[in-house]
């Protein structure tokens, strides 16, 4: 079943999940904009085509296909942006995609050498960013995660989860995003009357 695929790969009784987010909704961005750009253009053309004259409906008609497979594309880029999932447990990294075919990439926790991440402007702006995950041994498919949603808090979890006291216990699990504004709110510092001699 479709989306089911990514809880049958964990054992809860051997390993104990940290992670499960999907990538940041600004990866559908780029797609968005495509399908925005393709639309509007056979809009206008298809317009321009009606004024000419009437007997001019096939190429209006392929217009009008070509506007709808744009948006039939994008509606595929949703699905697959929503069944991707990035699961992290205490023994393994994992990404799980695909709606046809599925792939499970796979890395486990005791390769990670270095990790890194990477906020560019505009993951600055939406709250988005690139994990960087170096191993030991050969390049790996998970080497770079792009569009990690709250970078700062996944960065945090898996640095403690790999680099943290192994016996202390700790719940690793992300909290959960606050609500209203990202700035920390200090207290206004009150200032008392100068005493009068």
């Amino acid at each position: 079943m479709i989306g089911r695929h990514s809880n049958i790969l964990l054992n809860p009784a051997v390993e104990r999940r940290v992670i499960r987010v999907r990538r940041h909704w600004a990866v559908l961005l780029k797609p968005l904009l495509q399908t925005v750009g393709v639309v509007i253009v056979a809009f206008v053309l298809s317009s321009l085509v009606s004024r000419v004259g009437e007997g001019l409906w096939l190429p209006q008609s392929l217009l009008w296909y070509v506007a709808v497979g744009a948006v039939l594309r994008f509606a595929w880029k949703v699905l697959e942006w929503w069944l991707e999932l990035i699961i992290v447990t205490d023994k393994r990294f994992m990404i799980t995609s695909g709606i046809i075919q599925t792939k499970h990439s796979m890395m486990p926790i005791t390769k990670v050498t270095d990790m890194s991440f990477l906020r560019p402007f505009a993951g600055q702006l939406f709250g988005y960013g690139t994990l960087r995950v170096e191993s030991a041994g050969q390049k790996q498919d998970l080497e770079r995660i792009e569009y990690v949603p709250r970078p700062e808090e996944v960065f945090e979890a898996i640095s403690e989860l790999i680099f943290g006291d192994k016996k202390q216990p700790r719940s690793h699990m992300l909290q959960p995003p606050r609500r209203g504004s990202r700035r920390r709110r200090w207290p206004l510092a009150r200032w008392s009357e100068p005493e009068v001699w």
